[in-house]
Formats: C-alpha cells, structure tokens, sequence
C-alpha cells in the first residue's frame, strides 16, 4: 500500500535488514503484552539491543507501531485487490471489495486482538497508516464504481466522490475498526445487508 503522506518517523535505511528485525520483534512483543504496556526500553531488552541502537531507527514506539500498521493494513488491500481482480462484473468486484475488507478485518480482529488494539488506536488517532488505507480503499471503491457506470450497471447521476463517501459511511460500523468491535456479531448477516443496500442504490 501506498501512502500519499511523506514518512518521517523512520530512521535508517527504510529496508535494512535490522529494522524489519526491531519490527518482526516489535509485532511479537506488542501482540503479547499490549501497545499500552510495551515501552521502547521493553523492546530493546527483548531483541537484545540497546534503546539507543533503536533510535537509529525509529524515533518513538508510535513509529514502530506505525510501521506494523501499515503491514496489517497492507495485507487487507492486496486481498481485496486479488479479490477485484477475480470478479468478472463490477457489480461482483464491489460486493467482493466489501465482503474482503470486512473479512480481513475480522478476522485480524479474532487472531491478534492486542494488534487490532493498535490499529484501532491507529484509526483513533489519526495515524498516517490508517489515513492511507482509508485513502486506498476509496481509491479502490472510485475505481470499481466508475467501471460499473461504464457497464451500465450503475446510475451515473451522483458525483463519484459523493458516492464513494456515502459507501464508506455506510459501511463504517464494518469497517472502522474502532466500531466493528461492537458489530461483530453481525457479521456477516448485518454487513451483507449493508452492502445489498449498496448495490441496489447504485442501480441505474
């Protein structure tokens, strides 16, 4: 995934070898304990470096959570992008883009609940990694709905980005990880309702 905002939590080589290490480490640390209960002191014990040597590389813990954010995250859009790729009508790539990310969420969710902590703090509070995804998902929608008004399959009247807007909000007790973890037990029941509403009101 992609971020359209400039980085400037990292240090180091942004592919060096040790910084994947600190955030392979970091990721097992923080699904054990918590974010809340980890310090940068905690993580250099751990891996067996000093806090200083962690400097070199990110400048905060935010800064490696961040970058674990953005691996989840990353996840959840290659998926739904080989779900896209998969579908044959655009009809079928929006209920499938949909139905993935809610998914994928989920099941971050029920496998790493500390991890999905951290993104949800993420969404709270305005991380770059959760503003990017936000972003590509839209990207994404703005994609599948401007192909489906081509085909004819959707009504074409609505500004494109009034559309994808008013997808996302409706989709947001589903895709906002700090309200699905009140919506789950409405999955999948709940959310394919909400994206059979969809559908139908992209009807031409």
């Amino acid at each position: 995934m992609t971020s359209t905002h400039p980085d400037t939590s990292q240090r180091g080589p942004a592919e060096h070898a040790i910084r994947e290490q600190i955030v392979v480490a970091a990721g097992q640390h923080f699904s054990r304990y918590g974010y809340d209960k980890t310090t940068v002191s905690d993580l250099a014990e751990a891996i067996g470096f000093s806090k200083a040597y962690i400097y070199k590389f990110f400048n905060s813990k935010q800064a490696i959570a961040e970058a674990i954010c953005t691996a989840s995250l990353g996840t959840i859009v290659a998926d739904i992008e080989t779900a896209i790729a998969q579908a044959r009508t655009p009809t079928d790539k929006l209920r499938k883009l949909l139905e993935t990310a809610v998914s994928n969420s989920v099941r971050l969710f029920f496998n790493d609940r500390k991890l999905y902590d951290i993104a949800a703090h993420s969404c709270g509070e305005g991380w770059s990694p959760s503003v990017a995804y936000t972003e590509e998902l839209c990207r994404l929608l703005a994609q599948v709905v401007l192909e489906g008004r081509q085909a004819g399959e959707f009504e074409r009247k609505t500004p494109l980005d009034d559309t994808v807007h008013g997808i996302m909000a409706s989709m947001s007790s589903y895709l906002r990880p700090l309200l699905l973890q009140y919506n789950l037990d409405s999955v999948p029941a709940g959310s394919n309702k909400v994206i059979g509403l969809i559908l139908r009101s992209l009807a031409p």
